[in-house]
């Protein structure tokens, strides 16, 4: 009885600790395996309304390529991830006239991105401890 007792307190601690291997994930790994949709600007929630085409958009290739959809306009661009830091650049967008603030307050935002943290369900992008702007898995 003794023995199983320390076998299921030895199997709790295993499955727990293994929880909390997500932090050693790598985050590239995190970034390329989803399709990312804008959840919050500036810490705000979104004014779909400022986004004529629809919900804004992020998309991590392996080999450094960012693309995206700005609420309007589609880009094709890059990124450098080191550790936690991260520099975007939207590199060439098409160039629609859109309607409202959502796809400048966007670009703009991108720009000013130097770290993240990221999971499974959720990334932020970050300037240094402040929020800029968060993203959920599209479905």
């Amino acid at each position: 009885m003794k023995k199983a007792r320390l076998f299921s307190i030895a199997l709790v601690f295993i499955l727990f600790s293994g929880c909390s291997s997500v932090k050693s994930l790598n985050p590239l790994s995190l970034l390329t395996g989803n399709s990312w949709a804008l959840s919050s600007l500036l810490g705000q929630g979104l004014d779909l309304s400022q986004f004529a085409g629809g919900v804004p958009l992020l998309n991590f290739m392996d080999d450094g390529k960012l693309t995206g959809f700005s609420g309007c306009n589609n880009f094709n661009g890059s990124f450098k991830l080191e550790g936690t830091d991260i520099n975007l650049d939207p590199g060439a967008m098409t160039r629609k006239a859109c309607p409202g603030t959502g796809e400048q307050d966007f670009i703009s935002a991108l720009s000013q991105v130097k770290n993240l943290k990221v999971g499974k369900d959720k990334l932020t992008l970050l300037d240094g401890a402040k929020e800029l702007m968060s993203f959920v898995p599209k479905n």
